[in-house]
């Protein structure tokens, strides 16, 4: 099963209303200093949905995505907004093996995208990427969502999320929703998104994307973290501050290398 790809021309609709990500940035931005410039490497960065508003609060930023039509979008609207490259460089390349021969004072990860590397492997390989360009006195910074025991405990979960959204450039109103099915061997979950839409003369057209996300809780988190010499200096359970108790939907570790 592949990782998750979006659909370049839906991604910033599709999660434009999206609660959480109306607070990851500004949380991630209050815990950086407000008059020091700092140095920032996002990876899967996308869009630029994140990357944009960090250079944006005057950071030199960085940011990386396999996906090159991402990019693309992402570069198209950092132009729009004023960015130069020298504010705002945006890569196409892979994550898990990224050699940019710099170093940096925060590298994040925002919005799940380290679930996306299924294996422990995969895992290792980006944090590997993580550390190398991690200054000796850098800060990582991982949003995670904690394990939804309810939807866990469910061998199949159908009409998950559903979310209307619109197109402007192709003039269609979406419907998705989500279907998770739990493969607890793997410790992963299949979730296909299903699309469905209405075309100009009335014509139903559905389309689907699947693709596998693992998911970890805080011990295995700390672990993954401490096998490659980090550790964490605060964990959040949400975008307000609140700690992580065992209702939080998130798990936001702000990490450091280990003394």
């Amino acid at each position: 099963m592949p990782s998750y790809r979006a659909i370049p021309a839906y991604y910033d609709a599709e999660y434009e209303h999206e609660p959480m990500l109306q607070f990851d940035v500004p949380f991630f931005l209050d815990h950086l200093p407000k008059r020091k410039r700092l140095t920032v490497l996002e990876l899967a960065a996308g869009t630029g949905r994140a990357a944009i508003p960090i250079a944006q609060a005057g950071h030199r930023v960085v940011g990386v995505d396999y996906d090159r039509a991402m990019v693309r979008r992402a570069v198209q609207k950092r132009d729009s907004v004023g960015l130069t490259d020298k504010q705002l460089r945006l890569d196409v390349g892979d994550v898990s093996s990224l050699e940019l021969n710099e170093t940096f004072d925060w590298v994040c990860i925002f919005f799940n995208t380290l679930l996306n590397f299924t294996t422990l492997e995969k895992l290792d390989a980006v944090m590997k990427t993580v550390t190398r360009h991690l200054k000796p006195t850098g800060a990582v910074w991982i949003d995670l969502f904690q394990p939804n025991l309810k939807i866990l405990a469910e061998p199949e979960s159908r009409d998950v999320s559903p979310t209307l959204f619109y197109v402007p450039e192709l003039d269609r109103s979406v419907l998705r929703r989500a279907t998770i099915i739990q493969n607890p061997v793997d410790q992963t979950q299949k979730i296909t998104f299903e699309y469905t839409w209405l075309d100009r003369h009335g014509q139903e057209h559905r389309d689907a994307k699947s693709f596998t996300l693992t998911y970890m809780f805080p011990r295995e988190l700390h672990m993954l973290l401490d096998r490659h010499g980090l550790t964490i200096h605060k964990i959040y359970g949400d975008h307000q501050g609140n700690p992580l108790d065992n209702d939080s939907p998130r798990m936001i570790a702000w990490c450091t290398r280990k003394a």
